[in-house]
């Protein structure tokens, strides 16, 4: 699925990506200041946390409640190699049947066996961004 947006039209992109998606894991594709944090924080909060999204640059990993979930928010970008990803147990997240939404998941991505959705996001013209959702 192919979509064009605007920040103004956040919030129906993240409901056609929960719409659309088969899994809970959310794998979010882009360049630096494309969007995907704020697509992120509005996904989280249709998916019904009240908790404040900001970006695990430096924590990696940041956790929001719901009333009956868990969404769990990872940043890969200072992670250099496999090994880090199992050191901080990265297996334990993704096959927890909780929310996993990844930015920068390009090492995470061969070792998930499970389905995951993969969002790919580029600037367009006038602002606009390209999004692309695939289900693998």
């Amino acid at each position: 699925m192919v979509v064009q947006y605007n920040l103004d039209e956040v919030e129906a992109v993240a409901k056609k990506i929960l719409d659309f998606s088969k899994s809970k894991i959310f794998l979010f594709e882009g360049e630096m200041g494309v969007g995907k944090t704020t697509l992120i924080k509005t996904i989280v909060k249709l998916l019904g946390s009240e908790d404040i999204v900001s970006s695990p640059t430096f924590s990696i990993v940041n956790k929001y409640v719901t009333s009956y979930n868990s969404i769990y928010h990872f940043d890969l970008y200072r992670i250099e190699d496999e090994d880090e990803l199992y050191n901080f147990g990265i297996e334990t997240y993704i096959y927890s049947n909780h929310y996993v939404l990844v930015e920068w998941p390009n090492l995470l991505k061969p070792l998930i066996q499970d389905a995951y959705t993969k969002i790919t996001i580029s600037l367009s013209e006038n602002h606009y961004r390209s999004l692309i959702i695939e289900n693998t």
